[in-house]
């Protein structure tokens, strides 16, 4: 039944004191609405949104009655994104616990650092690490359950969420907004782990801040299905592609392959319309794209590029959709845009998206800030931008440095069992430190333009942000894959100054075309200094590597900068 706006108004001012009261009202307003799904060897598996509530209710009373879990503690998730994973984010929140949801490329040792920080009673795997959950039970006394996602273990002592017992009523166990409810690791940690404590009030900034953005992403659209791409351990896709979307009443579905063609299957089956993705997802579409555009016909080929350069001053999106129909046909017809998020995206990949008619909102967040702290929604001409902050967010520049300071109710509680880290992250007065360099425009728009970390200085004391110079030599076609980095010089007068270096790795279509590899690294070096124009003179690098390999990357298909560099050993 419709509820009228102020029964829903008073709801809401509820609902932002009370995540266990949000969960029940989006699971009365969209029951029978396909809630999550995705496609198995036998078809696909869909849950409503009356069904993910039922399990997540089902497996919260086997947590509270059967295993006794405490208010507190802490429950590991290691599995890929799927419906399930989602049932168990919210079990975990009924239940009083703390949810710790694990990147599954991570190594045994990895996992173990990890699970020894936040010391988890119970994980939660799918059967691909079901082997690795009791490996790792051996070795850690703290796990004292393991259960499974799929429906039926062939270990006698693990239990399935799908054979617990259909019990769906027990006494929840709320918590102040003020509680943890998750702990994110931060991508590629090893030794000395760093968890970020998330609470509930950030979550629920979150969920509020994103909404009043609805009609800026979707407009008067008819928006029902989203496609998830990115692993739900990622804040981004579990806080966007996954609450948010879910508050919306919107149907998301899952992919267990990123290969194009069996993204377009799903895109085409399921009448997808919108995205949450990572740049470099984008950029491995636009090449899709251009390679089969480089096979056609000469003639087929000079007007697609030829429509491309006039869709530029053509401001409808509708047109630029009729224009570039045979690409919208393959995206099935009514995909219509994206949002990027979790690393930078390349301004030509964006432009490229934009002049086939699909909009393309880069944001920027940090897992510290919830993460999304800013989307640019409005200013098309300027796909650099990152957009203008969150209404929760305040953000400034410090003069000093240029680093970007942000503070507001979605700034993390902090990092776990970590105080120290804490206070040199979060002054006294709630301004976190986010390492990245920035600028604010007169309209209030945020620029990054690089990390402190990753900050370049050279012998003359000019210092170069590898992020400026990756973005000028990505915007290549030939190159699938762009990492800059600085390498230190260990003697000489120049000792402790950083060269430039630049490791490409070509794409297939340029590895194809030069066999030879002294002359494919001739091709790429001319390829580079030619890019390189026009950047000023001491930014250009000075070592070109060329890796025929894809590089090294984190969940979210960041570039892992430091693995690179010690890959190729300059």
């Amino acid at each position: 039944m419709e509820l009228n706006k102020s029964v829903k108004e008073k709801r809401m001012e509820k609902t932002a004191r009370n995540i266990l009261l949000f969960l029940e009202n989006k699971t009365d307003d969209y029951q029978n609405n396909i809630a999550l799904g995705i496609r198995t060897a036998h078809g696909w598996n869909e849950f409503t949104y009356k069904g993910i509530g039922r399990l997540s209710r089902k497996i919260a009373c086997y947590l509270i009655n059967n295993l006794e879990v405490k208010k507190g503690d802490r429950l590991a998730i290691l599995s890929e994104s799927r419906p399930e994973f989602g049932a168990v984010v919210f079990a975990s929140v009924m239940s009083g616990m703390v949810t710790v949801p694990l990147d599954i490329k991570l190594t045994k040792y990895e996992l173990k650092s990890i699970l020894s920080d936040c010391k988890p009673s119970v994980i939660v795997v799918s059967s691909s690490f079901v082997k690795m959950a009791k490996e790792l039970q051996k070795e850690l006394d703290f796990i004292k359950f393991i259960i499974t996602l799929d429906e039926n273990s062939n270990d006698t002592d693990i239990t399935s969420i799908h054979q617990m017992p259909n019990n769906y009523e027990a006494k929840w166990k709320h918590r102040s907004s003020k509680s943890t409810a998750l702990i994110i690791y931060t991508s590629g940690t090893t030794g000395a782990p760093k968890g970020v404590e998330i609470s509930f009030n950030n979550m629920l900034t979150q969920l509020n801040d994103m909404s009043t953005l609805y009609k800026n992403f979707f407009g008067k659209r008819k928006v029902a299905s989203i496609l998830s791409i990115l692993p739900m351990n990622h804040l981004f896709e579990l806080t966007v592609g996954f609450s948010v979307i879910l508050s919306w009443g919107l149907s998301i579905y899952y992919t267990k392959s990123l290969k194009p063609k069996d993204i377009l299957s799903i895109m085409q089956e399921k009448n997808i319309n919108f995205m949450i993705v990572v740049p470099a997802f984008l950029k491995l579409l636009k090449a899709g794209i251009e390679a089969e555009v480089k096979s056609s016909p000469p003639l087929v080929r000079n007007i697609f590029y030829a429509m491309l350069a006039v869709s530029k001053y053509i401001p409808s999106y509708t047109i630029r959709k009729i224009m570039f129909s045979k690409i919208h046909k393959k995206f099935g017809g009514n995909f219509f845009g994206c949002i990027s998020g979790g690393a930078p995206l390349d301004v030509s990949v964006g432009e490229f998206f934009e002049r086939i008619g699909i909009r393309v909102f880069q944001g920027y967040g940090l897992t510290e800030t919830s993460p999304v702290v800013c989307v640019n929604y409005d200013k098309r001409n300027d796909i650099a931008s990152v957009g203008r902050p969150l209404k929760s967010v305040e953000a400034k520049v410090d003069p000093s440095t240029g680093e970007l300071l942000l503070r507001g109710p979605s700034i993390m509680k902090g990092y776990y069992n970590q105080p120290e880290l804490t206070a040199e992250t979060i002054t006294e007065d709630g301004w976190l430190h986010t390492g990245d360099i920035a600028n604010i425009d007169k309209d209030g728009h945020i620029h990054i333009t690089g990390r402190i970390k990753n900050m370049i200085v050279l012998s003359g004391g000019k210092k170069v942000f590898p992020e400026e110079v990756e973005s000028v030599l990505g915007s290549s076609e030939n190159f699938a894959e762009v990492c800059v980095f600085g390498s230190s010089r260990t003697a000489g007068a120049k000792e402790g100054t950083e060269d430039i270096v630049a490791v490409i790795v070509p794409s297939d279509y340029f590895m194809n075309q030069y066999t030879d590899d002294s002359e494919l690294e001739r091709k790429v070096r001319e390829e580079v200094k030619v890019l390189s124009s026009r950047l000023a003179p001491y930014k250009r690098p000075v070592n070109i590597v060329v890796n025929k390999e894809p590089l090294p990357k984190t969940t979210t298909r960041k570039i892992k900068r430091k693995e690179v560099k010690e890959l190729v050993n300059v």
